[in-house]
């Protein structure tokens, strides 16, 4: 059956004319011809599509082919009934050798299930699912072909006040469409309910019956041309892996060296010059903000803003059709996989931040654009008040993981991403909601335990945000085995070391070897902290030296939005500023934060465009700002101290691949491993003598880091001993120059200066050698590593 809109004229273009006299020829199929009394001859023309056409002639041979059409109810297709498995819809080969498209969707509690099929010029067949199986309604059209965009009406009962939030009058997109075509724009046809409505207290409960296809995107059935070959992945150990944290569209819109047409897409990305930028850079993985098919929320679009980052997923297993430069009717699939596969031949690992915890439906009053309206009961959290949803996220609405099948979809997805699309591992954006049971988080929740036995899914990289706004949600080291956790502890104290607020140095010890105190447990490594300093949410690491106080003014929402606790040092001068001494002290700044994070043992994670000097002018939420406050600006890199700055963090990268000390597999133990008492960690005073326990309880803006490099745990791949060079790193925060008294035997004679912060030009090592036991100067704000070499 077909709606009463789609049954309204539609403009076409006129069409050819026809000279006086001329013949009209031969009907053509599904022409009929009719003549009046008066002799006027009128031609009615039906194409494939339904669409009619009408040419009158005169009786003097006059034929006018008129510029309005009528179209034709489309015919529904035959519904073969198909089979439940999988989910969404697949392309194949049905009974008898015809292709066509197996739809497939879970909606528990439905009455009904409408196939909802669009043409090119958005005409609607409606097409009854009568199978059902296991809460599955499922059919299978023959004919469809890979680019047929489609949706689903599913009607049950209007309660709110028990949860039930059916309304067929709103088009759904599929929870598994592989592909999506079209924006979400959110006029009020798209709410389930009268968005509105004059009470906003009832509004929610109030049914709008107005039809939302117009206004939503579709999805899109996909041809499965996978030839993924597993060997083609990096894999590369996490003990060896540094993430580089990228925006798709923000890291390639304003790149001189790629083509117009594709910055800011998934091709952009997969370019040669992107990519030599992070294979001279050193990093082993990039970490893409979500590429999930996302919505802009209502308050953004209502000024003009968009939502950049893409936290508020609405496809979880469609590419962001608007990342792609192959258009967004499919074309979006294989580009993602062909930048998959650039970056893997390039030895970079992909790994996708991904929002299992809420969609972008938000709350009661958000818009009904997909899970909401298929079982809003089974998929979402609501409290004892079912009419409102819990919230563990901030956004409105929280995944309910405990239901078979929200777990399936999430689990669903995640194996597509990794066998399908080719990806490495995921960042799971506030996993502390996806780990709460009933209520409270738990470390032995189905979510967690299903990744642990996946076969799939737990040889892959996973990484928690080990949070979220509920109450308990805090969860930095309670992960369990298999999963690393982004460490905000290593965040805090490294930034309060270096802007002089540390009151003591016990929780800085932790950070730099490795967190100990958070991973040492149920045989997690050092590697289980993923050790940052910026992330995407939050400043620059320019802007963390520059400003104190946010500034957020340009998203309007009165400067009131994101965190005011920046732990930020501004060197003297709130912003941007004309003072030498100034800009030079940021810059060395920018050298001791980057230099600490990668030195530390963990898996550091940079934040493009920090190498550079990128900044935001002091946003320290730019999620809605899609523009060049966001956007990574490439001309930096003309300019010799953000070159620099980019070429340190490249020479110190190469030196963490080189030394194995630098990238531990196990935890120090702190205890002497030969009769000589030389242990595999010591830390010592500006004065050269180990630190006592007094020590760690006392302010220091100086500290020494000894690491042994012939007491490595572990062998090599051929079962030999790890040995490596052994270092010593001095930190050093204070605003005057000190004076460190180097250590002598029995842990060196000698040392080869390798680094020093304080120098602008870092293109080549000092080279300084020093003698142990004796004194030398370190500058102020400054880091020195230093070789044994004797």
């Amino acid at each position: 059956m077909s709606s009463a809109a789609e049954q309204e004229a539609v403009q076409e273009p006129a069409g050819t004319a026809v000279r006086p006299g001329e013949p009209p020829g031969p009907a053509a199929p599904g022409t009929v011809h009719t003549e009046d009394a008066n002799g006027l001859r009128v031609e009615v023309t039906e194409d494939a599509n339904g669409l009619r056409v009408e040419v009158t002639e005169d009786a003097n041979g006059l034929r006018v082919e008129v510029t309005e059409a009528v179209r034709a109810e489309p015919r529904a297709p035959a519904v073969w009934p198909g089979a439940p498995m999988p989910l969404g819809a697949r392309f194949r080969v049905g009974p008898d050798g015809i292709a066509g498209a197996n739809f497939a969707l879970w909606a528990g509690g439905a009455e009904a299930v409408e196939l909802c099929l669009f043409d090119e010029r958005g005409a609607e067949t409606r097409c009854p699912l009568t199978e059902l199986t296991h809460e599955i309604w499922h059919g299978f059209v023959p004919g469809i072909a890979p680019g047929q965009r489609y949706g689903y009406r599913v009607h049950g009962r209007w309660d709110p006040w028990t949860g039930a939030r059916w309304n067929a009058a709103k088009l759904l997109l599929d929870p598994y469409a592989r592909a999506v075509d079209g924006s979400f724009t959110l006029p009020p046809e798209v709410y389930g309910h009268m968005r509105d409505w004059p009470d906003q207290h009832v509004a929610d409960t109030v049914r709008d019956d107005r039809d939302s296809a117009p206004y939503v995107p579709k999805g899109v059935v996909v041809h499965d041309d996978d030839d993924w070959v597993e060997d083609r992945r990096p894999k590369t150990p996490w003990a060896d892996s540094v993430i580089y944290e990228l925006h798709v569209r923000g890291f390639t819109k304003l790149h001189p060296d790629i083509p117009p047409e594709l910055r800011g897409t998934y091709a952009g990305l997969a370019h040669p010059a992107a990519i030599d930028h992070l294979t001279r850079l050193g990093v082993s993985a990039v970490e893409l903000l979500p590429v999930h098919q996302f919505a802009h929320e209502d308050h953004l679009l209502r000024r003009g803003l968009h939502n950049y980052w893409g936290y508020n997923s609405i496809g979880y297993f469609a590419p962001h059709a608007g990342y792609s430069a192959s258009g967004t009717t499919g074309g979006q699939v294989g580009e993602f996989k062909r930048m998959v596969r650039a970056l893997h031949d390039a030895g970079i690992e992909v790994i996708l931040d991904v929002v299992y915890n809420h969609t972008a439906e938000a709350g009661e009053l958000g818009p009904m654009l997909s899970l909401r309206g298929i079982d809003n009961r089974g998929y979402y959290r609501l409290q004892q008040d079912p009419r409102r949803y819990a919230d563990y996220t901030g956004c409105g609405n929280t995944l309910h993981v405990v239901q078979p099948q929200v777990l399936r979809l999430i689990t669903d997805s995640l194996r597509y991403w990794v066998t399908e699309m080719g990806v490495d591992g995921f960042r799971f954006d506030l996993a502390a909601a996806l780990a709460r049971s009933m209520h409270d988080v738990d470390m032995l929740s189905p979510f967690l335990a299903v990744i642990a036995q996946d076969p799939v899914l737990r040889r892959v990289k996973l990484i928690a945000e080990p949070w979220d706004v509920g109450n308990g949600g805090y969860q930095v080291g309670a992960f369990p085995p298999l999963w690393t956790e982004w460490n905000d502890r290593y965040r805090d104290a490294v930034r309060d070391f270096w802007r002089g607020a540390l009151p003591d140095v016990r929780d800085l010890g932790y950070r730099l070897t490795g967190s100990s105190d958070l991973y040492a447990w149920g045989g997690r490594r050092p590697y289980a902290s993923v050790n940052f300093v910026t992330a995407h949410d939050g400043f620059t690491l320019r802007d963390l030296v520059s400003y104190e106080h946010k500034h957020n003014e340009a998203n309007g929402e009165g400067n009131r939005d994101g965190t005011s606790d920046n732990r930020a040092w501004n060197c003297g001068a709130e912003g941007e500023s004309e003072d030498p001494q100034v800009n030079a002290l940021r810059r060395r700044q920018l050298r001791n934060l980057l230099t600490t994070l990668l030195l530390s043992t963990g898996v550091p994670m940079l934040v493009a465009g920090d190498e550079m000097g990128r900044t935001q002018g002091g946003n320290n939420n730019a999620y809605c700002q899609d523009n060049e406050v966001s956007w990574l600006d490439w001309s930096l890199l003309e300019q010799p101290e953000w070159r620099e700055l980019t070429e340190l963090t490249a020479r110190v990268l190469k030196l963490r691949q080189t030394h194995p000390v630098l990238r531990r597999r196990a935890f120090f133990s702190g205890r002497a491993q030969a009769p000589d008492g030389l242990r595999d960690l010591a830390w010592f005073t500006r004065d050269g003598r180990e630190m006592t326990e007094g020590d760690w309880y006392a302010p220091a803006a100086t500290l020494g880091l000894y690491l042994s490099g012939r007491d490595i745990p572990g062998r090599d791949a051929r079962g030999e001993p790890v040995t490596d060079d052994s270092f010593l790193a001095v930190l050093h925060a204070g605003a005057e120059p000190v004076a460190f008294e180097l250590p002598g035997a029995p842990w060196a004679a000698r040392y080869e200066l390798v680094l020093d912060t304080s120098r602008e030009d870092q293109a080549a090592p000092p080279g300084t050698v020093l003698e142990g036991g004796t004194e030398t100067t370190v500058p102020a704000r400054s880091v020195l590593l230093l070789r044994v070499t004797a």
